[in-house]
């Protein structure tokens, strides 16, 4: 069995068109759910309900430590904001590289930017956002390609 620790996530939001900035060193947690939309095919007769696959509805939670130094969280948020953009998370990565691999894929797809908390936090607080990104189509999970 291969159990991990869990603390080399990576996340790369694509902030430009053409450049992803790496987040991965301010990202506290994050979780993929990926699930698509229930459609009830229940037919008289049935003793019960039956479903079938609608289209893909997944989320992506991620909590940032927020910071406002150029290319980071703020800043990257506020210029995708209100807009799609590309993301790339690995489960393993260091130092903003990955090796893609069938035990550490590359998730790839584009988030709806949206429901940011800029300013949070009480005295003595760390300044942490929690975003949850729906995701706009359907993620791509691929064992190669470049994080």
């Amino acid at each position: 069995m291969a159990i991990f620790l869990n603390n080399q996530a990576g996340f790369k939001l694509n902030t430009t068109g053409s450049t992803y900035v790496d987040l991965s060193d301010h990202v506290a947690s994050i979780t993929i759910t990926r699930k698509f939309d229930e459609l009830d095919i229940t037919a008289m007769g049935d003793s019960g309900h039956r479903f079938i696959k609608g289209l893909e509805s997944s989320t992506i939670a991620v909590e940032f430590f927020n910071d406002d130094a150029t290319a980071s969280v703020l800043q990257s948020l506020q210029a995708t904001w209100g807009t799609n953009a590309a993301f790339k998370i690995v489960q393993v990565q260091s130092g903003g590289t990955a090796t893609v691999s069938a035990t550490n894929p590359l998730y790839t797809g584009v988030v709806l930017v949206n429901n940011t908390t800029d300013v949070a936090g009480a005295v003595s607080e760390v300044g942490k956002q929690t975003i949850t990104f729906t995701v706009s189509g359907a993620i791509t999970v691929a064992i190669t390609g470049t994080f």
